[in-house]
């Protein structure tokens, strides 16, 4: 018998119904799905093969899987809703490079620029992670328009390894707006908070001067960061300075989470894998979605002629 593994870029290639928006980048899934990979059985060959009737190919039954997968995805907020969290404010700054490329009709590069939460360690697909949620709401929102989302997540890394590949990573690229998910390995780590903080401002003004916008992501609120309670709070805290600081975006991913736990009664396997550290479908979806309501938000606000560059934006249930 021959098994063939079909990886997801080629069943996504063979999708007629591939996304206008273009979604680049490499996805780890979560551990648990590499014994249920996607794979095909050959056709045995000999006379009795013949009195049976051909099997599908493999790669048509990878297609119906990502079909079924993809049609599963779309009704994830009916099983759980996806509801915004109540008093969680923030400060989401203006995004005028984003907004004036959308106001010219010209492409639009965002690059989702972090470690394994961007990457997608955790999800059951490619589509199903943050950046690709993400690409999919905004094609949703400006139809006409060229985005791409470029998903330059790497396993494991923090300020230190981000700032080494920031230039080819993010720089070369030429982006008009950088989503950088930072500070959770630096937490796990144990790494010096303000070593870290000072990485992260030398980060922001190299994308900065590159004429980029800039959004923060801070670390998760899962029980793998919760035991490093007193750092992960530190962290959570200086990224907020920082972002204040430097007039720019944050997503305050620890507070929305903790408000998912605490005050929407979710556990914890509502929103991450069994590893207790990195977030599944449905949190990537919900994270995905609160994250890019923000950013066509701030879009609005510039396109209108508002100038709200320190206005505290508030979440409200969609």
């Amino acid at each position: 018998m021959i098994v063939c593994r079909v990886s997801w870029a080629a069943v996504l290639a063979g999708l007629s119904t591939v996304a206008l928006i273009s979604t680049i980048g490499s996805v780890t899934p979560a551990r648990a799905q590499t014994s249920q990979g996607i794979v095909g059985t050959a056709a045995a060959h000999g006379p009795s093969a013949s009195a049976e009737p051909a099997a599908p190919s493999t790669t048509s039954k990878a297609i119906a899987n990502v079909k079924r997968a993809a049609s599963n995805a779309t009704d994830i907020f009916r099983r759980v809703p996806c509801l915004s969290p109540k008093g969680v404010s923030k400060t989401m700054r203006s995004l005028p490079n984003v907004a004036r490329k959308l106001a010219e009709h010209k492409p639009v590069t965002i690059i989702a620029f972090g470690s394994s939460s961007t990457e997608g360690y955790g999800s059951t697909a490619p589509e199903f992670t943050y950046p690709n949620r993400l690409a999919a709401q905004l094609k949703r929102k400006y139809p006409t328009a060229d985005i791409k989302v470029l998903n330059r997540g790497k396993g494991g890394e923090d300020a230190p390894e981000m700032l080494h590949r920031l230039k080819r990573a993010v720089i070369d690229e030429k982006p008009d707006l950088v989503i950088w998910q930072v500070g959770t390995n630096a937490i796990l780590r144990n790494l010096d908070a303000t070593a870290t903080i000072a990485q992260v401002e030398e980060g922001i003004s190299r994308i900065q001067a590159a004429g980029a916008d800039v959004v923060l992501v801070d670390p998760q609120y899962v029980p793998a960061v919760n035991q490093k309670g007193e750092s992960a709070s530190r962290m959570v805290q200086l990224l907020n300075k920082v972002a204040g600081q430097r007039h720019i975006g944050i997503f305050p991913r620890f507070a929305v989470m903790r408000d998912w736990h605490e005050k929407q009664a979710l556990g914890f396997d509502r929103f991450s894998i069994a590893d207790g550290l990195h977030m599944n479908d449905w949190g990537y979806a919900c994270f995905a979605q609160l994250l890019g309501d923000d950013i066509i938000r701030s879009v609005g606000q510039v396109q209108l002629g508002i100038n709200a560059p320190s206005d505290v934006l508030t979440y409200r249930p969609l």
